[in-house]
């Protein structure tokens, strides 16, 4: 039973759908909204305001890159710990017991009944739309790159990462290395490619399914969570990005 659209939230949060931009941003890790009658999963408040539930500081630079280029985005309201948008049904990570160091008691045991209904609620009604504006955008000829936001911890499982921020691709290498480079020129950050991830349609979805299967160039940004944990640092990220993507289009990478 699902009490109030405040604690079930439209599946997808959609930004500026008419934007002209190339560019259509995805921001799956958006939000650590639990519904209550999940019990936080078990969890504590402090535990769901860590990046094991969502991606610190990447939906406000999705917000301000879509008014800054004029792009559509679409934003999850949901915490990855109910389901990941970024991961396939068939993933262990889809429906996580235990993320990084954290065991979710509430994930643990489910039954095919209960992940059918977070996929229902959740997982379909976001990718389906996603699905559904891109299939328009084709139809009318309008060009498309699939540019999708995250962060990471500095820090995982004790071990130190070194970048600021990673570019990660499937098959749109020379679009990525274009974002690469022009972030890093200059600026003395460390950008890498498929840091500190790589993109597998094992353990990924948006970039293969909403990129790769219909051959649109597409990256996933990736931006160390301690960098975009304040406005100052989520605005200098978003203004930073925002003319690469755009140059990029320009210069059709």
């Amino acid at each position: 039973m699902r009490d109030s659209a405040a604690d079930w939230p439209d599946a997808v949060e959609t930004v500026n759908p008419s934007g002209a931009s190339e560019i259509v941003l995805i921001c799956e890790h958006a939000s650590n909204h639990i519904p209550q009658e999940y019990g936080r999963l078990g969890l504590s408040d402090a535990d769901l305001r860590t990046h094991i539930a969502w991606d610190i500081g990447a939906a406000e630079v999705t917000r301000r890159l879509a008014r800054t280029l004029d792009a559509p985005a679409f934003l999850g309201t949901y915490s990855r710990l109910l389901i990941d948008l970024n991961r396939p049904f068939e993933s262990p990570a889809s429906i996580p017991a235990r993320s990084e160091a954290t065991d979710v008691p509430g994930n643990i045991g489910l039954d095919s009944a209960e992940i059918r209904r977070r996929r229902r609620i959740v997982f379909s009604p976001f990718h389906d739309r996603i699905a559904s504006f891109l299939d328009r955008r084709r139809a009318v000829g309008h060009p498309t790159r699939i540019v999708t936001i995250h962060s990471f911890t500095p820090v995982f499982l004790g071990v130190a990462r070194p970048w600021h921020a990673g570019i990660l691709f499937d098959r749109s290498g020379d679009f990525a290395h274009d974002v690469i480079e022009k972030l890093a020129c200059g600026s003395g950050l460390n950008v890498a490619a498929n840091q500190p991830y790589v993109v597998d349609r094992e353990g990924d979805y948006a970039v293969p399914v909403h990129g790769t299967d219909r051959d649109l160039p597409a990256i996933l940004v990736e931006i160390r969570n301690d960098l975009i944990s304040s406005a100052r640092g989520i605005a200098d990220w978003s203004d930073r990005l925002a003319p690469v993507l755009r140059s990029s289009c320009d210069g059709r990478s």
